[in-house]
């Protein structure tokens, strides 16, 4: 599924973790520059009255432009090129001609692309027209705490390390924010090159010093996803789109994220 595995500690240790050479991470870095592209694109784009059926076929016209096919479309029968989940959609919304922005939405778009057989994933949130004080700063904490999961991805450190960073991140915001954010438990980051979804699941929380060793080469999606309220999340009948239970409003970032001896290397950045 999008949004990570659920996988355990047991799983992580039974289980190969791949290793890309140098020449295999320029090749993710170019799939990398193509979603970030389609992203970019998708961000001008989202405003009221635009339907995100519309936006799915300009981030796939973006994708095919650039010689390269969208990893979503058809995985495990997904039916469209990027998810699109608004407001209280976390993850996995599916782009319709019926969804239609208006002013005030918060939409948090997920995009993944396939290069000469190398996979790039990233996700960003976005506000239609205007945005409330606690919509903003929720962004705003999920941002950081993928960023602060970003400067933990250093060779040897453990993949737990960088869970804790993620968490650690949140609770600093609450701190500053005055409020609670819900850490969604369910979903999380993974693996990724040759595939979209590969070992190891990351998880967005947790204690330190926990999992596989981080080795030069590897490469992860880092995606937290925070609420604006609790953590529980429902899958909704069509099998894809997880909400919020509480029907709080959630945000959703996510990078592509390479170690290397210079320190993490962002595959998903703009140029």
């Amino acid at each position: 599924m999008f949004g990570g595995l659920r996988l355990t500690l047991a799983t992580w240790r039974a289980r190969m973790i791949e290793i890309k050479t140098p020449a295999q991470l320029d090749a993710m870095r170019a799939a990398g520059l193509v979603v970030a592209k389609a992203l970019a694109n998708v961000s001008a784009a989202a405003r009221a009255g635009v339907s995100t059926a519309e936006l799915d076929e300009l981030a796939e016209q973006t994708i095919r432009d650039a010689g390269a096919v969208p990893s979503f479309k058809g995985y495990h029968g997904f039916p469209a090129s990027i998810c699109a989940s608004v407001n209280e959609q976390i993850v996995h919304g599916i782009p319709t001609k019926t969804q239609v922005l208006a002013d005030g939405d918060l939409i948090s778009v997920d995009c993944g692309a396939i290069l000469d057989d190398w996979h790039g994933d990233a996700a960003v949130t976005l506000f239609v027209g205007s945005v409330t004080d606690a919509e903003q700063a929720l962004s705003d904490a999920t941002r950081a705490s993928m960023e602060a999961g970003i400067k933990a991805v250093a060779p040897g450190a453990r993949l737990t390390d960088v869970s804790h960073a993620i968490e650690t991140s949140v609770h600093a915001s609450e701190r500053a924010h005055g409020r609670k954010y819900g850490i969604v438990r369910e979903y999380g980051g993974h693996g990724i090159g040759s595939a979209m979804h590969m070992d190891p699941f990351l998880p967005n929380y947790g204690k330190p010093g926990k999992g596989p060793r981080l080795r030069v080469g590897m490469a992860i999606a880092i995606e937290p996803m925070l609420t604006l309220g609790a953590e529980e999340t429902v899958e909704l009948e069509d099998g894809w789109t997880v909400v919020t239970a509480d029907g709080s409003r959630a945000a959703h970032w996510e990078h592509t994220v390479a170690v290397t001896d210079d320190g993490p290397w962002v595959l998903t950045a703009p140029e």
